[in-house]
């Protein structure tokens, strides 16, 4: 239901065009997508080869507009190449170092370009579990951010953020759980009827800016040199 909502209010936030994209972490591909969809070029990273091999099977269809590549985000600049845009979506909560991470994202930018950031909310309750510096072993590392704390990593590179939106009703978070324990107990097929019940009444209830959202998705510019 998390992805659903995310995918439902942040591709709006999305540059269009024929544009250079690099999707960093992009889990089941659904952003590639969505990036896609609105014409960009996309460049989409995982280091699990296995998600990689499933985007291609997947998104064949795509494959003129969509790249899957296995790479480490920290070997970005491998790539040898600079962007239009950035998306990381639910991924610099699982990296250590989050402001090498930035001022990476930053070189690969274009003058103009933009960096689509969401990650979780540091304040909300389910996050806010005292995590600062945890390993590198897949879970988060950080509790998340808030939007004080995007602005201390985010500004001092040379980012300015041009808007923030809050997403993931107190509704949604409920809900959320039922599936997750059938999905982690049952698998996907005892999970789908579940998810099928409850996404309508997602769709209908579940609005952006709730007072306490479950995620923080800021849309932050790279400065042209004439500003």
């Amino acid at each position: 239901l998390h992805t659903r909502c995310r995918y439902r209010w942040l591709p709006p936030l999305f540059v269009p065009g024929p544009i250079e994209t690099l999707d960093v972490g992009f889990g089941n591909g659904a952003f590639s997508l969505a990036a896609a969809c609105k014409g960009n070029r996309v460049t989409a990273i995982s280091m699990d080869q296995g998600q990689v091999d499933k985007a291609e099977f997947y998104f064949e269809s795509r494959r003129e507009q969509i790249t899957f590549l296995c790479l480490n985000a920290y070997k970005l600049r491998d790539l040898g190449r600079q962007f239009d845009q950035i998306i990381c979506l639910e991924t610099l909560e699982h990296i250590r170092d989050d402001q090498g991470m930035i001022r990476l994202f930053y070189d690969l930018l274009r003058p103009g370009g933009v960096l689509q950031l969401c990650c979780p909310n540091a304040a909300h309750p389910e996050h806010n579990l005292g995590r600062v510096n945890g390993p590198e072993d897949g879970g988060h590392v950080r509790d998340g951010y808030t939007l004080a704390s995007y602005r201390k990593l985010l500004e001092p590179v040379g980012f300015v953020i041009e808007k923030h939106l809050g997403i993931g009703s107190p509704i949604l978070t409920t809900l959320d759980h039922p599936i997750r324990w059938v999905r982690g107990h049952g698998g996907d097929a005892l999970a789908l009827p579940l998810f099928m019940l409850l996404w309508p009444i997602i769709f209908l209830f579940d609005r952006p800016k709730p007072p306490i959202p479950f995620s923080l998705h800021v849309v932050a510019r790279k400065q042209s040199h004439s500003e």
